[in-house]
């Protein structure tokens, strides 16, 4: 019998009815064909003249119909002969094909014993599971279940492009199966006989559970270039992405500061919203530290904690600890008359003062040498709001450089009622009013602040009326600032009290231009938006007041338009000035992309600025410098932004700072600034990711983000900080990758600047076997925290189609 759909010809009707009915009498299957998409369903027969309807899909199902006993789905059987006896065997020989569900066999003979659900293939035999693929000489096989065995077999796994060969492989059912004497590699094969792959593990059993994503090797020894990298007794390694628990691959790094480092991290995965890694660390200058990171996911909170403890510092000659804990959560009551609860956490502290100079710093702390603890209990009800906390700061101390502790807050109270769009009485709707108190008690060593610690009582009232529409906006505010102290000891004129009230009067007004306008060839709608915004409030003696939380605005585009010159509730400014300010945009009038922003702003003061903080001057300049700000957006490969403050009364520039980046493709990315102000610093400041090969004409392939642009392709990176003024690096971290397809190299140095007279360096270097792991120390989290834009050459964006593998 002739195969039916590989035949260049047409089978006549009556050769076709023959071959349906041979082989749904021997199997209970359905053949294919010519003019035949599948079989019809039984029990929904179609009338001749009922057109077909067909329900529209997005794409393909990725899983199959599960199968159900008695309701396995319709079988497809190829070849070139077809013999059996009705419902016991059929048989299959040249070029014989088997297609069920998720499954395709083909193979130069299949065997098929319906009874026990039995198939047997020889010679050539090829089986893709779901995009698993097997391929050898000889297979059994129970079909339904997907339980048997293979001999000699190659493999390659759909997740993650893993595959090997093996002695034989058992077949567990579809989900799970062991190799005896086999290897593994995501290294893809290819047609040279000689093919040898960079990488590959040996094992003399591994077992593989494609359900839970993870394979187990026995005897395990990894190998890359022909070289023993690593050896386990027993070892498990990903098949996808999903979490797994066990050891990881062991890092390694060299340091100035630790020696040769060595880490062996073991992973739990505890539930799937909860896990845990435990990191013991061999420093051959220090010793053992042992570390350790738990992290959890809910659907209302979060939160991570890390610890270190490193006992018996061989350098320090003292036991070394630090820990850190993060959470962000709130509690929702589910009584509207209760409200909402929120609880924050951000508790860090270390051993010692000089922790900062040897480890790396807390990801939760505000800088290497104030360390938090910060706790606040919050509560929410309508336009009501309310929190508790409590900070207090640990300050590593050097010698030759102190700084001054900043003040605990030990507690601090706060309340807030706010409304917006609002009726007021008497006055009509379209209000925004606000009341707030803030009550703090602020504890610090009065030796080193050189003022008294105290407690302040703080409120502020608020009322404004906006106007707004398409033309521009008008809005008068009003406040009024109170402010209440009670110190521990008397301060210079005697007193232990002092009060404070202020009130301010802001009118803040603008208007929006718009006109069609062409520039280089390009069309757009170009803004001219003028602001003026004035502020009154009237001078308050402040200058036998501490100062606890209040310190200078920066001189910005974000702060030039704002009542108070200070933040903080200690220093209320006085000021009779008026900001004025324009800025110009052009719109991309189809999709509202801005391309150029232009903006320039200055103040014009009518009276001195009396309001200083402690050991500060008045402000007597009747104008201010000139801000002026640009961004360009031209074209998506390059941008371009730029700040200048501008003293005119010195003709020179205060400050500046100037950025521009050329991004043209993924990978492909080179930024640069500037950054000056005078009399204090001068920095330049570049980073790049560029492939080396382009150096050689050799532009590799666009794969897209996440996937490389191909093997053996080379890659700078790098980030460096120069002080102009001081004539050398601050700090600097230049990398090599180098692309191999299956696996990533790495090579990182970093250099940090910890004082004016030390520098720490440190050699990072990582081998990435990809789909399997990555070993050695972490540079990757080097490289994404200083090089802008960076990008990895392997990130897994989506996963792969089984249709990917489709025979």
């Amino acid at each position: 019998m002739r195969r039916a759909s590989r035949s260049p010809f047409i089978l006549s009707p009556i050769a076709q009815a023959v071959c349906r009915l041979a082989l749904c009498a021997t199997l209970g299957l359905a053949a294919v064909g010519p003019g035949q998409a599948q079989p019809l369903s039984a029990d929904a027969p179609a009338p001749p003249d009922t057109p077909a309807r067909l329900k529209s899909a997005a794409r393909l199902a990725e899983e199959p119909p599960p199968a159900t006993p008695g309701n396995e789905g319709p079988t497809f059987v190829f070849g070139d002969r077809i013999s059996g006896r009705p419902d016991l065997e059929t048989v299959i020989e040249g070029d014989a094909e088997l297609r069920r569900g998720a499954t395709s066999l083909r193979a130069d003979r299949i065997e098929y014993y319906q009874p026990d659900d039995q198939l047997k293939s020889r010679g050539n035999v090829r089986i893709n599971r779901a995009g698993n693929r097997f391929e050898g000489p000889e297979l059994e096989i129970k079909l339904d279940r997907f339980e048997g065995f293979f001999t000699t077999p190659t493999y390659r796994f759909l997740s993650n492009g893993g595959n090997g060969r093996a002695e034989r492989v058992d077949f567990i059912d579809d989900k799970h199966m062991t190799a005896q004497g086999a290897t593994y590699t995501t290294c893809e094969r290819d047609n040279e006989a000689s093919w040898d792959p960079a990488w590959v593990m040996t094992a003399k059993r591994m077992e593989f559970d494609f359900e839970q994503g993870v394979g187990m090797a026995t005897g395990a020894v990894v190998r890359f270039k022909n070289v023993p990298i690593l050896a386990f007794p027993k070892f498990s390694f990903p098949l996808s992405d999903k979490r797994k628990s066990g050891l990881l691959p062991p890092t390694l790094g060299m340091g100035s500061q630790n020696g040769l480092e060595i880490r062996q991290p073991y992973y739990f995965d505890i539930a799937p919203n909860r896990d845990a890694t435990f990191s013991p660390t061999l420093m051959s200058k220090r010793g053992v530290d042992l570390a350790g990171e738990f992290r959890y996911l809910e659907p209302t909170y979060k939160g991570e904690l890390r610890a270190n403890y490193l006992p018996g510092d061989k350098l320090r000659n003292r036991d070394r600890w630090s820990y850190s804990l993060l959470h962000n959560g709130t509690v929702n009551t589910g009584l509207p008359a209760v409200g909402s609860l929120g609880l924050n956490l951000n508790l860090n502290r270390v051993s010692d003062n000089d922790y900062w100079r040897d480890f790396a710093v807390l990801p939760g702390s505000t800088t290497q040498r104030l360390l938090s603890q910060d706790a606040s209990l919050t509560w929410a009800r309508g336009y009501f709001s309310s929190a508790v906390r409590a900070l207090k700061w640990q300050t590593l101390q050097d010698i030759s450089s102190p700084i001054v502790p900043p003040y605990d807050r030990l507690p601090q109270l706060t309340a807030n009622y706010t409304r917006v769009d609002a009726p007021l009485a008497g006055l009509g709707s379209g209000f925004d009013w606000s009341v707030e108190g803030d009550y703090t008690r602020f504890w610090a060593d009065s030796v080193l602040t050189g003022q008294p610690n105290s407690n302040r009582a703080f409120s502020r009232l608020q009322l404004s009326r906006p106007w707004l529409s398409s033309a521009g906006f008008i809005t008068p505010k009003l406040q009024l600032h109170a402010t209440g102290y009670q110190f521990d000891a008397p301060l210079a004129n005697g007193r232990r009290s002092a009060s404070r009230v202020v009130p301010t009067f802001s009118l803040d007004s603008g208007l929006q231009f718009e006109r069609a306008a062409s520039f280089l060839g390009r069309s757009f709608t170009q803004t001219l938006e003028p602001r003026a915004f004035y502020v009154r409030t009237p001078f308050r003696d402040q200058s036998q007041l501490p100062n606890y939380d209040s310190g200078a605005n920066d001189f910005n585009f974000a702060t030039v338009f704002t009542e108070n010159a200070f933040v903080g509730n200690d220093r209320i400014s006085d000021a009779n000035l008026l900001t004025l300010g324009v800025t110009s945009r052009l719109l991309d009038p189809a999709t509202g992309a801005e391309a150029v922003r232009v903006g320039v702003a200055q103040r014009l003061r009518f009276d001195d600025q009396k309001v200083t903080l402690p050991g500060g001057l008045p402000v007597t300049d009747r104008i201010s410098d000139l801000l002026v700000g640009a961004s360009v957006n031209w074209v998506p490969q390059w941008s371009f932004d730029g700040t200048l403050q501008y003293n005119p009364k010195t003709r020179q520039s205060d400050r500046s700072s100037f950025g521009v980046r050329y991004n043209p493709s993924n990978y492909r990315v080179i930024s640069a600034a500037l950054r000056r102000q005078r009399d204090v610093s001068h920095q330049a400041d570049v980073g790049w990711q560029w492939p080396i090969n382009d150096l050689w004409g050799d532009k590799g392939k666009d794969l897209g983000a996440g996937q490389g642009q191909g093997g053996g392709r080379y890659y700078a990176v790098g980030r460096l900080n120069y002080s102009i003024t001081d004539k050398k690096l601050v700090d600097s971290v230049v990398g090599l990758e180098y692309d191999g397809c299956c696996w990533i190299g790495r090579v990182v140095l970093q250099r940090t600047q910890n004082s004016l007279s030390s520098s720490a360096t440190k050699l990072l270097f990582q081998l990435e076997l990809v789909g399997f792991s990555r070993l050695g120390s972490s540079p990757l989290e080097t490289l994404k925290s200083n090089v802008p834009r960076y990008q990895l050459l392997r990130e897994k964006i989506v996963s792969p189609s089984r249709f990917t593998t489709y025979d």
